[in-house]
């Protein structure tokens, strides 16, 4: 997804962000709640009981909360299974009635859940949910869509894949791993410019329906057409030098799919499933989206529940956990200041890692993002970990991201040490 200065650059009012904790008067505030409504819940399909309706309806309105979760019940997908015991995590109850400072003024939790199109929003640290919030008549065992936030799952498949000598290095090119794609601009392009977005490849994604990203999804979904290899072939025009500039497109994750699966023999789902989702101890099994050719799609549309979204995040936090290579989740989760994937130079306010967010603070800190309002920010020195999904209208440049991200260095401040940008 791409992010304009308008929707990113936080003014000075909207960055000073303090979380406050109320009495115990509320004290069960972190169990997990539920709400039949939601903002502007009629226009959302409320009366028709959140109706579900084809693929080609998931843009519309009323469809859109049962479409973001119930995604596997309108295309194909392979199940990513979990362990047959799910990881604890404990829950905290005592500090209650958040509220952080957005544009001048003071705003609560419920507030913000008034204003904005959530479905869910959880909030963990270390291992113990403080608050989890759903709208909409969502429950917390649905699989909610995680849209472009299964990217970074996809550079963490990468690195395990290296560790265990299937990828030889990411100075490699894609063509290595995947013959069908050599000679192609992608065929010839290293794994770490694609883990960076920075292929220089044309492609475009504005999320307008006549971009080039709407058409390779479409196309993907044909049994009638090339796959996915064949289909990547199309764009083959280079407009800048690899590594040199960031531009995000959803095909250059696509192709680091390709390579993981040639190069482990493994569909994506069972070697997430092997690698990431049993031992970090899923509660659940996700579901993640396949093409025409039986494939998933790297890029997009893995739908798992918000604790095990969580559970993904504090992964990340603990800066891989014994599960992930340490020194290459603190790699990808970093941008070198001064490059071209810095944080305000890369877009506006984020920075880029390899396949992941990174943000403008003072020490790292990171997200994963995905159209429409998905998201989950990760503070490793605290161990604290948002989840958040939402049904959005804009896919992007949506002027509430701001307001979620002065919640996040809200919580940051009160629950973790203090990160002033």
């Amino acid at each position: 997804m791409t992010f304009s200065s308008a929707l990113y650059s936080l003014g000075a009012a909207a960055c000073v962000c303090v979380l406050l904790a109320g009495g115990a008067s509320a004290k069960a505030a972190c169990e997990p709640s539920f709400s039949r409504s939601g903002p502007d819940a009629e226009a959302y399909g409320a009366a028709e009981n959140y109706p579900l309706g084809t693929i080609a309806d998931r843009t519309k309105q009323n469809y859109m909360v049962a479409t973001f979760s119930n995604f596997d019940k309108l295309l194909p997908a392979h199940a990513v299974f979990p362990p047959a015991t799910p990881s604890p995590l404990a829950r905290d109850c005592d500090r209650t009635a958040w509220s952080y400072d957005f544009d001048g003024e003071r705003r609560t939790i419920d507030q913000y859940l008034a204003r904005h199109p959530t479905t869910g929003l959880l909030i963990v640290r270390d291992s113990t949910i403080l608050f989890e919030r759903y709208q909409y008549g969502r429950r917390d065992t649905d699989r909610l869509l995680s849209n472009s936030m299964v990217k970074t799952m996809v550079a963490m498949l990468v690195g395990i894949a290296i560790k265990e000598g299937k990828i030889r290095s990411i100075e490699d090119k894609a063509q290595d791993y995947v013959p069908e794609m050599k000679g192609s601009a992608y065929g010839q392009t290293s794994l770490r410019a694609l883990l960076t977005m920075s292929a220089g490849i044309e492609f475009s994604e504005r999320y307008d329906g006549t971009d080039d990203a709407f058409a390779f999804s479409r196309d993907l979904r044909r049994s009638d057409l090339p796959s996915a290899a064949n289909l990547l072939r199309r764009y083959n025009t280079r407009a800048a030098p690899p590594e040199t500039k960031f531009a995000y497109a959803g095909s250059q994750t696509e192709t680091l799919g390709l390579v993981l699966m040639a190069a482990t023999g493994k569909r994506l789902s069972d070697y997430l499933s092997e690698k990431i989702w049993k031992p970090m101890g899923a509660e659940d099994e996700a579901s993640w989206t396949v093409d025409g050719h039986n494939q998933e799609q790297a890029y997009c549309c893995l739908a798992a529940r918000l604790r095990d979204y969580a559970r993904f995040g504090l992964l990340l936090a603990r800066d891989g956990g014994g599960i992930i290579p340490e020194a290459w989740v603190i790699e990808a989760t970093t941008a070198p200041e001064g490059s071209f994937r810095a944080p305000r130079v890369a877009t506006p306010f984020y920075g880029y890692g390899y396949q992941t967010w990174i943000m403008p603070a003072k020490r790292r800190m990171f997200a994963m993002l995905g159209t429409n309002g998905q998201a989950i920010f990760v503070d490793p020195a605290s161990k604290l970990v948002l989840v958040h999904t939402a049904v959005r209208l804009k896919p992007s440049k949506d002027p509430a991201a701001r307001e979620l991200t002065a919640l996040w260095f809200g919580l940051v401040r009160e629950l973790g040490v203090s990160a002033a940008r």
